[in-house]
């Protein structure tokens, strides 16, 4: 499309129905593993395996997906959202149906933790990104309508899978939940590309290039063509699609169209992006705010994942319930959480609030409610300890914007990508440990403290990295000594 047309595009029209289409797919991706500890207690009585083990199941279909999301955003940015969205479907769709027929746990990491978890990184990246397309001035909102459709996708399945495994069963819970996945398919028929994917444009440049090549008009001499001429250039049409247009040499005296030296020399400036691309990859770990930020997501993610997992085993394991609730606790948790990722939002646009403190605020909250939980000995306590965790772990629609401020606009995309990466590894460490934790100790309560002192951990760590005092002190060093001697002089070299 034309720059003017995609202008015209922004900030509405069109773009509303891109919210509601990706607010659908991550609703019909996210449903199954935001409510996951619902599935849980069932796979415990159904396998027999230690927590700690059945517990890579729930950590790794959130982990994987951030993990692979620099992977993830690189499929978008060539193959554009709609295509991305219909594949990741059949993931998600997939891995479900297969979960049913698990006959044991590590089937079930395959299928429900590795499947199903890239193709919830598939529609992150896909859904965000298109979204980005469409809205410029609006952009924190429509972010914000679309990734609560993960939260309320959570509190919804927690309940709707509650019911369906005492009407069908564990395998029929899955089966169902799977089908309603291919409705994914559905969504990605609404996603009209503004901008074209980077592959279809390599697409276009070549064929043109081919087609200019094909029916230039040739010397009188050469009007004479042999037979199988027309076979081998459709060969040769088919070869370019692979290549960069602008890397594509004119056919040479001896017949070919790529010479030798051309395709080291594509190999070469691959080789040199790649490259280029890791060492400014290692040069945002060198800035401290960046690394400081890093640390604290890794260290929330650690701690913070496991109650969503581990939240209704702790009940029922402290006898405070003999079995799910009609709202079960993940619920609470799915529900608190989109109220919490729309409230930080907005107030992360006021002026006079510090988006990094903010945050930091989040992970001392969050700290605190997980070390209340092994002293709460009642389900009302529970409930309302889950309310916050739930609230504070909204403060994943601040990361985006924190690392804007850090970074700047520019390598969002790429420094995002970095900090998705440490949340991942946090997300498939974290309730493994937990369960490991149980299975020695045979109480959830050393567990909920080393999570509660993980995410203190992380919020002081930045709190303390991101205190102004820092760079007032290279700023005096940086800064030669003056000697003023009149106020003019002052307003002189002010000016």
């Amino acid at each position: 499309m034309s720059p003017q047309t995609s202008k015209k595009a922004l900030d509405g029209g069109w773009g509303w129905v891109i919210i509601v289409a990706c607010f659908m797919a991550q609703f019909l991706a996210y449903g199954s593993p935001q409510s996951v500890g619902v599935l849980y207690p069932e796979w415990l009585h159904a396998f027999q395996e230690g927590k700690g083990m059945t517990a890579w199941v729930g950590s790794l279909v959130s982990g994987v997906g951030l993990i692979a999301s620099p992977v993830c955003s690189a499929c978008v940015d060539n193959f554009g959202a709609r295509p991305v969205t219909i594949f990741s479907g059949v993931m998600v769709a997939g891995g479900l149906m297969l979960s049913a027929f698990a006959p044991n746990v590590q089937f079930l990491i395959f299928s429900y933790g590795i499947v199903v978890g890239l193709g919830c990184g598939l529609v992150y990246a896909a859904t965000l990104t298109i979204t980005c397309q469409y809205f410029d001035k609006r952009r924190g909102l429509a972010l914000g309508i679309v990734t609560t459709g993960t939260s309320v996708g959570g509190f919804l399945y927690a309940t709707a899978q509650n019911e369906l495994i005492v009407l069908f069963g564990l395998e029929g819970c899955l089966l169902i939940i799977g089908a309603l996945a291919l409705n994914l398919m559905a969504c990605a028929g609404f996603m009209r590309p503004l901008n074209m994917p980077g592959y279809y444009l390599k697409q276009k440049a070549a064929l043109e290039r081919t087609k200019e090549q094909l029916f230039k008009k040739p010397p009188a001499d050469d009007l004479k063509t042999t037979p199988g001429t027309g076979e081998k250039n459709l060969a040769v049409k088919d070869h370019l699609i692979t290549i960069d247009a602008k890397d594509i040499t004119t056919p040479d005296n001896k017949g070919g169209f790529m010479s030798g030296s051309a395709i080291v020399k594509i190999i070469k400036k691959k080789r040199q992006a790649y490259s280029k691309y890791m060492h400014s990859s290692a040069d945002f770990l060198h800035d401290r705010n960046f690394m400081a930020l890093c640390i604290a997501i890794f260290l929330f993610s650690l701690g913070a994942f496991p109650p969503v997992l581990f939240m209704e085993d702790v009940a029922q394991s402290e006898g405070l319930i003999d079995e799910v609730s009609l709202i079960p606790l993940v619920s609470i948790v799915a529900i608190t959480t989109g109220v919490g990722k729309l409230t930080l939002g907005m107030l992360a646009d006021m002026r006079w609030i510090n988006s990094v403190f903010l945050y930091a605020f989040t992970l001392l909250g969050t700290g605190t409610a997980l070390l209340l939980i092994p002293i709460s000995k009642s389900y009302v306590g529970l409930q309302v300890l889950s309310a916050v965790v739930g609230f504070f772990s909204g403060n994943w629609s601040l990361t985006s914007y924190i690392t804007t401020k850090i970074v700047g606009l520019d390598k969002l995309t790429q420094a995002h990508g970095i900090l998705m990466f440490f949340g991942g590894f946090g997300i498939m460490l974290g309730p493994p440990v937990v369960g490991w934790f149980f299975d020695w100790t045979q109480s959830y309560d050393l567990a909920f403290y080393f999570s509660g002192g993980s995410v203190l951990l992380g919020g002081v760590t930045l709190f303390l990295c991101a205190l102004p005092c820092w760079d007032k002190k290279k700023a005096d060093i940086d800064r030669p000594d003056i000697q003023y001697t009149s106020n003019c002089d002052k307003v002189a070299s002010v000016a």
